[in-house]
């Protein structure tokens, strides 16, 4: 059978021959992964990002005074997907961890007393004096349920108060004074009291940290000051934007000081090529010189646009090598499903004057921008505009780079305005 498909071929002209040869490029094998914190199946360019984290780990586990650690960036860099990571490096290690997403206006109290009951959880088998634990449950749940003082006053207690699934009864005269500041960090020392049994820590992890209200970024850095002092093993760790040192730093003075901040951005040419190939050849298919050219004009180095236009030409392409011609081919097709997902769900977020505000920007360039000189582009006192910046940046669609300038938070989002019919 050999031996006649070799004749067969023999008679078919070189060009053919070759393609028949060639892998073929199956969709179904598509290693590529766009999405929201979705873990891409290379994590790329962020070896320096992990061995920070795995010196804070290693330090805290020695019993070694260490700060809690803070990511910012754009979004489609890859903070929820690094975070997650770091996560995962902590479980590794047999810490208890718990994660949290912020959102705006609402406290961070019930969402903290979720994740550390869930870190608890794993360290509680593993813990050899039972009661312990459950006195801690009990400050746990006081901690859950307490009202804040003027609210507790002046209003009856709500109808359905929120009961987390801890079978004590909740504890007295600790993290229960309705002053999350006090609360807090009373909670804190306590739940890493409990790691220190074990000689492992407690992870907390934030994403969208800059969406915590004022009050409560004031509380979790008072409490994260006191942990540095006492030698707690109990680290936060947060993910935001690029303003949420900006934002740390307003709420208390000592912040530059209590975190370790890593900015992350777009991945360098070999790191973006590396977040490629690596995947594509362990499906046994590989790109062009060519077509890793065209493929890192296309994304700029951004790691979700890397994950995006790369899912796109490996459905589309025929056969590997994947050439400079399947990305062209391809490019319309990533680029319509970026402007759909990626830029247009953003944009429908905002309200006819936001979007007024936001077309300006796009107007005066992709860098950050004064905030005068949106006024002047539009037509307007700057005082006037003051309700739409202020929605954008509570949507998250832009932020404060500096005092009196704004910026995008989403990558190419101002190219995306500028193609956009007016």
């Amino acid at each position: 059978m050999a031996t006649r498909r070799k004749c067969f071929y023999g008679n078919l002209r070189p060009q053919l021959y070759a393609l028949i040869e060639s892998e073929t490029v199956d969709p179904v094998r598509n290693p590529y992964a766009p999405g929201a914190g979705q873990r891409p199946p290379e994590l790329a360019g962020r070896d320096r990002e992990l061995r920070q984290f795995e010196v804070v780990l290693e330090r805290v586990a020695r019993g070694r005074p260490e700060r809690s650690m803070i990511i910012t960036g754009l979004r489609g860099v890859g903070k929820t997907v690094l975070l997650n990571t770091f996560r995962s490096m902590a479980i590794q290690r047999l810490w208890g961890t718990g994660k949290i997403e912020a959102r705006p206006e609402q406290s961070i109290r019930r969402s903290v007393a979720a994740a550390l009951h869930t870190a608890i959880r794993e360290l509680a088998p593993r813990h050899r004096a039972p009661d312990r634990i459950e006195k801690f449950l009990g400050v746990l749940k006081a901690f859950a349920q307490a009202e804040p003082p003027q609210a507790g006053r002046a209003a009856k207690a709500p109808a359905h108060r929120w009961q987390p699934g801890i079978n004590v009864p909740a504890a007295r005269g600790r993290a229960d004074s309705g002053d999350l500041e006090i609360d807090l960090t009373e909670l804190f020392v306590d739940a890493a009291s409990v790691a220190t049994d074990l000689g492992v820590g407690i992870g907390l992890f934030v994403d969208e940290m800059q969406d915590v209200p004022p009050d409560d970024v004031s509380a979790l850095c008072a409490a994260c000051h006191e942990l540095s002092q006492t030698g707690g093993p109990l680290i936060v760790v947060g993910a935001g934007l690029p303003h949420l040192p900006a934002v740390l730093s307003a709420s208390k003075s000592y912040s530059e000081r209590l975190f370790r901040y890593a900015r992350i951005d777009r991945l360098d040419r070999d790191a973006a090529d590396h977040a490629l190939l690596a995947p594509a050849e362990r499906e046994e298919v590989t790109f062009t010189p060519e077509a890793l050219d065209a493929l890192y004009e296309a994304a700029d180095g951004y790691p979700y646009f890397v994950q995006a236009y790369a899912k796109v030409v490996w459905d589309l392409a025929p056969t590997s090598p994947i050439t400079e011609h399947d990305i062209k081919v391809a490019a319309p097709e990533a680029e319509s499903e970026l402007a759909v997902g990626f830029f247009g769900s953003r944009y429908e977020r905002a309200t006819p004057a936001e979007r007024d505000y936001m077309r300006a920007m796009a107007v005066l360039g992709d860098e950050p921008v004064a905030t005068a000189s949106v006024a002047d582009e539009l037509g307007r006192k700057p005082s006037s505009l003051s309700p739409a910046r202020d929605g954008l940046i509570k949507k998250g669609l832009i932020f404060s780079a500096e005092r009196g300038t704004v910026a995008f938070t989403v990558p190419h989002f101002g190219r995306f305005l500028r193609e956009q019919p007016a």
